[in-house]
């Protein structure tokens, strides 16, 4: 797939899940808003439904303290003898103050109530009339007294303590309930304050923090009272921002696996972005590996065919600097075939080693003698300072000596064209028992962008004009790695234009 197709398709779905992940943060916004307007309404209507309640217990207060109910209703028998109604009996209802009721029905016989009377029709006419003025007195006698009972209230309300005209109790049985009734059955806490937001009194919880000020749900108390008399009821719930969130739990299993979906999605774009690199770089290990392999053989092809001429056998100098040839180009194909089937390590959790003690000073001392010739060619010198006191390590002696010999090829490789190669090789005991290894060179250096990668499988420093190095980039890689299975660490200190510095730490055999 082309790296191209890979963004436009990285680009797409990453519109795609900022618009998803967009569009359910706005729908839980909006749903958490929605579900705070139903809370606060309910809570309105609660507290109404409590002021309200309230005030009638007010009035029922003073309808049972100060009426004394009294009623009196005649009661009547028709007879169609007549045009007019006879009295059959008289009967009076009444309510004491403290809520008693009771009825006296008086009878009489009509024909000994009619002997008074001289003229029946006198008799009703004037009883129509007394009928209509007793009824008429009645009613207005009812006004009255509910006229003097509600100036009573609104005269006198003031009067009484707030402690006497709500009670904490019957105040909390009341907010519970109306709460209930909308739905909101959670713990709360309020308080009755006056105008000076003292409270009057208040439930034990009931505590006031900055936070909480702003969410105080506020309604007045008996709002026919004088101002300076006002009172309030304050509410609050600790735990609304639970509730509200609790009946939204929904929502978060979906946001959850959302974001697992990003999440998964960025991997899967990494790795696909990683995986073209790799196959990059595999392309361009397996071009550099062609020509590797290729100039020995060219070399080998070359000696063959000079040990051909005649004349060539007859020198025994030239002779013998074929067979040199020869010998070289073998080695240095051997040594590109090793390189190659190290790639098998980089797959695999462990790598076969064959550890036996060595003294690492003698064997760099090998090495050095037989890379001398190669630093020499390209008119450098390299050194060394083998002062460790104590260098004998357990180590797979080839595995090590290819390590050693990579750190010296890289040398070569990335030499500076305006000074002559300068190498220094020294070990030394450092503490805890350990040994450490230096390479140094003269060389171009690395930056510190690729300081950080110079280890990686693959990747290869860009040289800038210096076309001729050649590798496959699994030099420093495998370097890293074998050190570690040998139980020591390596690290690189460089500097552009001054040259690299790669430190190796082994423990000693006695550790």
């Amino acid at each position: 797939m082309k790296k191209s197709t890979i963004w436009l398709l990285t680009i797409i779905m990453a519109i795609v899940f900022a618009a998803l992940l967009y569009m359910q943060i706005m729908y839980l916004e909006s749903m958490i808003r929605m579900r705070e307007d139903q809370f606060s309404e309910g809570v309105r209507r609660g507290l109404h439904s409590v002021v309200l309640r309230l005030q009638q217990d007010e009035i029922k207060y003073y309808l049972e303290e100060d009426v004394s109910f009294f009623d009196s209703s005649p009661t009547y028998t028709h007879f169609n003898d007549g045009d007019f109604t006879h009295l059959d009996s008289i009967k009076y209802q009444f309510t004491t103050a403290s809520g008693l009721g009771a009825d006296i029905t008086i009878k009489a016989d009509f024909n000994k109530i009619s002997q008074l009377q001289s003229d029946q029709r006198e008799f009703a006419r004037r009883y129509r009339a007394m009928q209509h003025d007793s009824y008429k007195d009645r009613v207005m006698y009812k006004r009255n007294v509910i006229n003097d009972v509600m100036l009573s209230i609104m005269t006198q309300t003031t009067d009484r303590s707030i402690r006497e005209r709500v009670d904490s109790a019957i105040a909390t049985r009341y907010l519970q309930t109306e709460f209930e009734n909308n739905g909101i059955e959670i713990p709360f806490e309020f308080a009755v304050v006056n105008r000076d937001n003292v409270p009057v009194f208040k439930s034990d919880g009931y505590v006031i923090t900055p936070d909480i000020q702003g969410s105080m749900f506020i309604k007045t108390l008996f709002p026919n009272d004088a101002p300076d008399k006002a009172h309030f009821i304050k509410v609050y719930f600790p735990r609304k921002s639970d509730y509200i969130h609790k009946s939204l739990g929904f929502m978060v299993p979906v946001l959850i696996m959302t974001i697992i979906l990003l999440i998964i999605f960025i991997y899967i774009i990494v790795v696909a972005f990683r995986q073209k690199k790799l196959t990059e770089m595999k392309n361009d290990f397996i071009n550099n590996m062609t020509h590797e392999f290729k100039t020995p053989i060219s070399t080998i092809s070359l000696a063959a065919q000079m040990l051909n001429d005649d004349s060539v056998r007859k020198s025994p100098a030239m002779l013998q600097h074929a067979a040199s040839i020869i010998n070289d180009e073998t080695k240095r194909l051997r040594f590109q075939v090793e390189k190659v089937l190290q790639m098998s390590m980089f797959d695999k959790k462990k790598a076969t080693v064959r550890l036996q003690e060595i003294d690492a000073n003698s064997v760099i001392y090998n090495i050095i003698n037989t890379f001398k010739l190669k630093v020499e060619k390209y008119g450098g010198t390299i050194k060394s300072t083998l002062d460790a006191e104590d260098a004998i390590i357990m180590v797979d002696e080839m595995h090590f000596t290819n390590v050693i010999f990579n750190l010296l090829d890289n040398a070569v490789k990335y030499r500076r064209e305006d000074a002559p190669l300068q190498l220094l090789v020294t070990t030394r005991d450092i503490d805890n028992g350990k040994l450490e290894i230096t390479v140094c060179d003269n060389g171009i250096g690395i930056k510190k962008e690729d300081l950080k990668k110079i280890f990686e499988r693959f990747y290869r420093v860009h040289t800038g004009n210096v076309h001729d190095v050649k590798g496959f980039g699994l030099g420093l890689a495998y370097v890293k790695k074998m050190i570690e299975v040998l139980g020591g660490e390596i690290k690189a200190e460089s500097e552009i234009n001054v040259g690299t510095k790669f430190i190796i730490i082994l423990p000693l055999t006695k550790n």
